[in-house]
């Protein structure tokens, strides 16, 4: 099995991935959001709208 972020073999200790790098690269993807599940629910559009009105209007 290859790393999934840069297909090198993969290295036990960080498995799945074959380094600390590509793991941390991983991470950083899950915080932005780039692994996100699309849904057409309208109250998960409604939570997420909210969420943003929430965000965009903290004093900076």
């Amino acid at each position: 099995m290859g790393c999934p972020i840069c297909s090198k073999n993969t290295a036990n200790d960080f498995r799945p991935f074959c380094s600390k790098r590509c793991a941390d690269i991983d991470l950083g993807r899950w915080m932005r959001g780039d692994y996100a599940v699309p849904s057409q629910d309208p109250e998960d559009f409604e939570k997420a709208l909210d969420e943003v009105e929430r965000q965009t209007s903290k004093p900076h």
